[in-house]
């Protein structure tokens, strides 16, 4: 991995599966990788809603954490190195704002430093069923170099509680970023 401490930035945002966001950056300390964590209100308000946690105890899921509106924090800026940045989950007004360029808060301008910088992005998309907007902006998005991922849960491995299947998808994503402890469960071929 090329930044030294390896720091990764992790977007929440007002999407359903929250869990995702707070898996990540659990999944990220336990491997040493270095969190940088900006939550959208709509995301707060979603952690909250979904699993009972509040601000101050998301925010100590991370090695640092920002308030969307301080445009001038470090990850506002590409000269901050990291390895690449999550956002996780990624609601349809972030994916706009991101596919545009609209960087409108700090989610979205680290995103947007993301890719200028041509480091990895990974959208963990969270919607059903798609609309034309939701495609064009998915695929705008991956024309700059995104990674649209949603989690969708893999079952051939036969997962039988839902931490699993958050686990997997979690994990894979870690993977895709090159994080070499990462665990996703590999196919291994009908048996």
């Amino acid at each position: 991995m090329s930044a030294t401490p390896r720091r990764l930035v992790v977007g929440v945002t007002g999407a359903s599966g929250a869990v995702y966001g707070v898996r990540l950056l659990e999944r990220a300390r336990a491997l040493g990788v270095q969190t940088h964590l900006v939550a959208t209100p709509a995301g707060l308000l979603n952690v909250h809603h979904e699993l009972g946690i509040g601000r101050s105890a998301l925010e100590g899921l991370a090695t640092q954490a920002y308030a969307p509106g301080d445009i001038g924090a470090c990850i506002a800026s590409g000269s901050f190195d990291t390895v690449a940045m999550v956002v996780a989950p990624c609601s349809m007004k972030s994916l706009a704002a991101i596919a545009h360029g609209f960087s409108d808060n700090l989610l979205t301008r680290a995103a947007d430093v993301t890719l200028k910088e041509r480091r990895r992005l990974v959208l963990m998309v969270r919607e059903t069923p798609f609309n034309l907007a939701h495609l064009r902006n998915m695929t705008a998005a991956t024309e700059m170099g995104a990674i649209i991922f949603p989690p969708l849960p893999a079952f051939y491995h036969r997962p039988a509680t839902i931490d699993q299947l958050v686990d997997d998808s979690v994990e894979r994503v870690l993977a895709l970023l090159g994080i070499d402890a990462a665990a996703p469960q590999a196919w291994q071929g009908l048996l």
